[in-house]
């Protein structure tokens, strides 16, 4: 995969950090672009701008960031990513409005681990946790058909 925009050319990185608001989310990845396929691919959400280095991923109106590993160089958190962590361990990445059942076979269909089939749960969803290059789990849900 090739550096790839929709609705922006390269972001300029101060006035894009002066204008996040509320809350964000940035995910430290291996590899930037094979992060960016697995959400595109499996998740089915919007890709805003992506190159090797950093990456701004949205749906429904959230944005998050994904930033490759080397451009943390001197950032202390690098160091807890060490080869073969488990990266968000402890964390659910929800994505709601994404058919569950749907998420799963796509990841099946790429090779990516399904850690749990698309269920109803008693909270009113229907989910699957669905495991990322980098060990993050997304879960995709839509509210149960009752």
């Amino acid at each position: 995969m090739t550096e790839h925009t929709t609705d922006l050319e390269k972001p300029d990185g101060a006035a894009y950090g002066k204008a996040l608001q509320s809350f964000g989310v940035n995910l430290l990845v291996r590899d930037v672009l094979a992060s960016v396929r697995f959400q595109v691919e499996v998740l089915e959400v919007e890709q805003v701008y992506s190159n090797a280095d950093f990456a701004i991923m949205r749906h429904q109106g959230t944005e998050w960031m994904l930033h490759a590993d080397h451009t943390y160089h001197a950032n202390p958190l690098l160091g807890l990513t060490g080869d073969g962590a488990v990266r968000g361990v402890g964390c659910e990445l929800r994505l709601y409005g994404i058919d569950p059942d749907q998420a799963a076979a796509r990841a099946h269909a790429r090779g990516d681990t399904v850690l749990a089939e698309a269920a109803d749960k008693p909270h009113g969803l229907r989910e699957s946790y669905l495991v990322d290059p980098d060990g993050y789990v997304w879960v995709p849900g839509v509210a149960r058909a009752d």
